[in-house]
């Protein structure tokens, strides 16, 4: 059973944190151009050494060490692309007015380096393993450039998405060579090719392999490959390809909006209380602050300038009592109205007899 259920597993794990951990060496030590050329230079060294000790050797260790080896090189390509070493002699975001064959010259134009040193690095690896017993370093690397090649190419024709988040700084440029709008025609094309290589390796480990280093080997390249035409969905449905390594991507992703709303419910300072100066006599309010968004309902509450200074009457003090016993009636029968609004930012004083509200 762990035949069958290890290779999978693993194929699945080391896809799934070498990409992350990709991003997050890039995103981390951007300015750290020595660390990153130590990481591709080490992983490149172990790759090909081990694939030197590994190509004669047909146990289930060494296909594993095989497979691992190749992660390795292709992960010390990428560090590579992605810091910006490696893109093309024309590393400038695509003009707008491209069209056609000119965009594309200019495309190849963008990531030519890169491409050629996927076509050395894959003259290597055929070179460590010709007519050799372990070709599993060989099968896996031949499966991650058939997919990185089809996967550009849907990129440059046009897929919904791009997933353009994933690329960094150094090489943001690309993006303008990436096409948002509906699939193309090679996209259905691309997806059924792979689905039915996919189906083939399956069959071979069912049928042909014969021995548990063949079992182990073809199942780890298929369960690659298998994840390569995920990726490929991922550019036509809006999986969430981003949240799969968003732990490598915390120094790239944009930065989180921290501004908050004021609480105006809370804020009840620019709402000047009123202030009773004796127990028959209550002092006008001033004009309350503004202090809700526009297009809603305000209440602004205006003095009322009197023109001669005669004392208030018991009279007056009277009618005040009859105003607050009928605003208190029409706020417990309106509680969405205006004045329930001014009540809940602080305006719960009556108002007196000097003021009018507008």
């Amino acid at each position: 059973m762990a035949l069958y259920l290890g290779p999978p597993i693993y194929a699945a794990f080391v896809w799934w944190f070498s990409t992350g951990a990709v991003l997050l060496l890039i995103g981390s030590v951007s300015q750290s151009r020595s660390l990153r050329l130590v990481f591709a230079g080490g992983l490149l060294t172990i790759a090909l050494c081990g694939l030197s000790v590994t190509a004669n050797d047909s146990s289930v260790a060494a296909a594993y060490m095989a497979f691992t080896c190749i992660i390795c090189l292709w992960g010390a390509q990428e560090i590579a692309f992605l810091s910006g070493w490696l893109t093309g002699p024309r590393p400038e975001p695509c003009p707008p007015d491209a069209q056609g064959f000119i965009r594309f010259a200019y495309a190849v134009q963008a990531i030519l380096y890169h491409e050629l040193s996927l076509l050395v690095c894959g003259a290597l690896v055929i070179a460590l393993t010709w007519n050799a017993d372990n070709q599993v370093g060989l099968w896996t690397y031949a499966a991650l450039y058939v997919l990185r090649q089809s996967a550009k190419l849907n990129l440059f024709l046009g897929v919904p998405v791009t997933n353009a988040e994933l690329m960094p700084d150094s090489v943001q440029f690309l993006k303008t060579y990436f096409a948002r709008k509906p699939v193309s025609a090679f996209f259905p094309l691309s997806v059924t090719l792979a689905t039915a290589v996919l189906v083939i390796m399956i069959q071979r480990i069912v049928e042909v392999a014969a021995t548990p280093s063949d079992v182990v080997g073809l199942t780890l390249v298929s369960t690659l490959f298998a994840l390569g035409v995920v990726e490929h969905w991922f550019m036509l449905l809006p999986l969430p390809a981003l949240t799969l390594w968003s732990w490598g991507m915390r120094s790239g992703l944009p930065p989180e909006n921290t501004t908050m709303e004021p609480n105006l419910s809370a804020d009840n300072s620019t709402v000047t209380q009123v202030q009773r100066a004796t127990p028959e006599i209550v002092e006008p309010m001033p004009a309350a602050a503004d202090v809700r968004p526009a297009g809603q309902p305000q209440l602004v509450v205006v003095q009322n300038t009197r023109q001669d200074d005669v004392p208030v009457k018991k009279s007056n003090c009277a009618r005040q009592r009859l105003e607050d016993q009928f605003r208190q009636t029409f706020l417990q029968q309106h509680p969405r109205s205006e004045l329930a609004t001014a009540a809940r930012l602080g305006i719960n004083e009556p108002t007196t007899i000097n003021s009018r509200s507008s």
